[in-house]
């Protein structure tokens, strides 16, 4: 969410070679704007800025040095925990995250003083978090792209089974986890699905433990991504952490009185961006 792209202009005439650097300034100076305005909203008060949900409690900053990153698989945070000190991470460098008997690659998605003032926000402090081990090296990049690879050949897979044993599932995405100690199947279906016969076939083939996890269409939209009506990318995939639930009330409120086609988004359902104003001006 709180970040300015310029990749679109690296190509034209009205830039040099130095886009990438000019964009990091953009975003350092954006960043602290918000932090500022932030802060100044809050009295400056860096260890109680936001108090915890439902509670009259003031939340303390935890000083641990944390950042925001994006993942598939287990993970059981969006946040994770720097384990060496003076690591220096950038959003878009991709790290590898341990925790507990497992290890998983991620995005950086956001650093600074702007995620103490998200957890804040949501209450967290000095919870069990994973653990950033390192920065992705050559060595990792390279079994990343294998990863990708082998998803690409289990995804044709399980759709050649799926259609030979008549079973109604979406394959939605797939993804190895990044030390292949389990490749995930993400799918929509109608109702129930026994998919005992296809784990099985598909763990003979694999030889890794197998997860099929059904997911809504709203999720669908989410990890597939795309642009909305509005020509920005869906909110459910650029920074909305997780859905609220949106009902024709919140339409009627506004006065926005239309067909149900025109509020609802590309999954089917109502449009997220029906809460935004409503929420503002509440």
């Amino acid at each position: 969410m709180f970040n300015i792209d310029l990749s679109f202009i690296a190509d034209s005439c009205v830039t040099d070679n130095n886009t990438q650097e000019y964009e990091l300034k953009c975003n350092s100076c954006y960043q602290e704007n918000i932090v500022s305005s932030l802060e100044c909203k809050y009295n400056g008060e860096h260890n109680c800025v936001l108090p915890i949900t439902n509670s009259n409690q003031p939340v303390p900053e935890d000083k641990r040095n944390i950042l925001e990153i994006a993942a598939d698989g287990l993970l059981s945070s969006c946040f994770v925990e720097i384990a060496m000190e003076k690591k220096e991470c950038l959003p878009g460098d991709l790290v590898v995250i341990s925790e507990d008997d497992f290890h998983e690659i991620a995005q950086v998605k956001l650093i600074g003083r702007l995620v103490a003032l998200k957890r804040q926000h949501f209450g967290l402090f000095e919870e069990k978090l994973p653990i950033l081990v390192r920065k992705a090296s050559d060595d990792d990049l390279l079994k990343i792209g294998r990863n990708k690879i082998d998803e690409e050949k289990a995804a044709t897979l399980f759709k050649e089974v799926t259609k030979r044993s008549n079973l109604e599932m979406k394959l939605v995405g797939t993804h190895y986890q990044f030390d292949r100690k389990r490749l995930f199947f993400y799918y929509t279906a109608d109702g129930r699905i026994d998919f005992r016969e296809l784990a099985k076939e598909l763990a003979s083939v694999f030889k890794t433990r197998i997860e099929l996890r059904q997911i809504g269409v709203r999720d669908e939209a989410k990890k597939v991504g795309g642009v909305g009506t509005c020509g920005r990318e869906f909110c459910c995939s650029s920074f909305l952490g997780n859905f609220k639930k949106i009902t024709t009330q919140l339409a009627n409120e506004q006065n926005l009185v239309t067909s149900m086609g025109k509020l609802s988004g590309p999954c089917g359902k109502l449009k997220c961006c029906l809460s935004f104003e409503f929420e503002e001006s509440n």
